[in-house]
């Protein structure tokens, strides 16, 4: 049991972290959408995610429900006690949706204005509201004794959340200058190289702030492999300005997946074995032991994951493939 209970916790791992990854950059285009020049720039950063970005949307679905799946009790508590905050997130992740497929039905510039406006906030949205969700998990909720969070929607807005979304928008931004400065040529190129490096130095200085906040306040359960995955993403991090002053923007894009796969797998190890973390008794805190399905629903899952992931993998790998190189 205990063996299937780890393995799942891998598997949505690899889910949520695949999602970040591959909506990162989609999300951080959207960041930056404003800043182009209006028109021909702005049809190109929609063009450079169009063949992705949905098919990217699929890791958070499948992350999604393998969690309902395996830690039903956890599926609920996290999206009861943030219910406003993910439906923001849907609303946001809805306009954005949208506005890719609407913009260019009609010429006129107001409605195109519109549209890309909507573009915009439904990227900063969800890439600041994602990080504040996981900076409320490893600050701890309250919980009552059936695991239902129990404060208010603006408890969740507190300073140290907030600085952690802040790093979630910072960090998506860097990811989707970069990936702009590997799709693009000429002057927009350049220019997405220097919204990097602008974008980079918030980056690294909110990680900084962060990493050590956590390390002071919300080290609950073991200090070795937290420091060690806070360490390497550093490195990573580090790797993506001296790639991307080289002018080698493909190694560049690449550290910055490095960078936020650690900065995960960082977060999972100041949690584990919590996935919900109760601040006011941890006698009450949801870990992946308790909070699981039974073995023979964690079984059967498995066989069909083993079944699906393939899949999902190798779509992923393929489109990137087709659709590879400058647009």
């Amino acid at each position: 049991m205990v063996t299937l209970q780890i393995i799942w916790l891998l598997l949505i791992g690899i889910l949520i972290i695949g999602y970040a990854i591959l909506d990162g950059f989609d999300l951080g285009v959207g960041c930056w959408h404003l800043f182009a020049k209006k028109g021909r720039e702005r049809t190109l950063f929609l063009r450079s995610i169009e063949p992705f970005w949905d098919g990217n949307e699929v890791w958070l679905l499948t992350g999604g429900g393998a969690l309902f799946a395996a830690f039903p009790p956890v599926y609920a508590t996290v999206f009861s006690g943030f219910y406003l905050a993910l439906m923001l997130v849907l609303l946001g992740l809805i306009f954005r949706a949208v506005s890719i497929e609407y913009r260019n039905k009609v010429e006129d510039p107001r409605w195109v204005a519109a549209w890309d406006f909507a573009f915009a906030i439904g990227s900063i949205l969800p890439s600041l509201l994602y990080a504040v969700a996981v900076g409320n998990l490893v600050r701890g909720l309250q919980l009552n004794a059936i695991g239902d969070y129990t404060g208010g929607f603006f408890a969740l807005l507190n300073p140290y959340a907030l600085v952690v979304g802040l790093v979630g928008l910072s960090m998506f931004a860097v990811h989707g200058a970069l990936y702009l400065a590997v799709k693009t040529g000429g002057e927009l190129q350049l220019r997405a190289r220097a919204w990097a490096a602008q974008s980079w130095w918030a980056y690294a200085a909110l990680f900084l702030v962060a990493a050590a906040w956590t390390a002071c306040c919300y080290l609950r359960n073991g200090v070795a492999l937290p420091v060690v995955l806070a360490v390497a993403s550093v490195t990573a991090i580090a790797l993506i300005r001296v790639f991307s002053r080289k002018g080698e923007d493909l190694k560049a894009f690449f550290a910055s997946c490095a960078g936020i796969a650690l900065v995960m797998l960082a977060v999972v190890a100041v949690l584990f074995p919590n996935l919900v973390t109760a601040s006011n008794d941890p006698s009450l805190s949801l870990t992946i032991f308790n909070a699981s399905s039974s073995f023979r629903t964690l079984g059967v899952m498995l066989v069909i994951a083993l079944l699906g992931m393939p899949v999902v993998i190798g779509y992923t790998v393929y489109i990137h493939r087709v659709f590879k190189g400058k647009v």
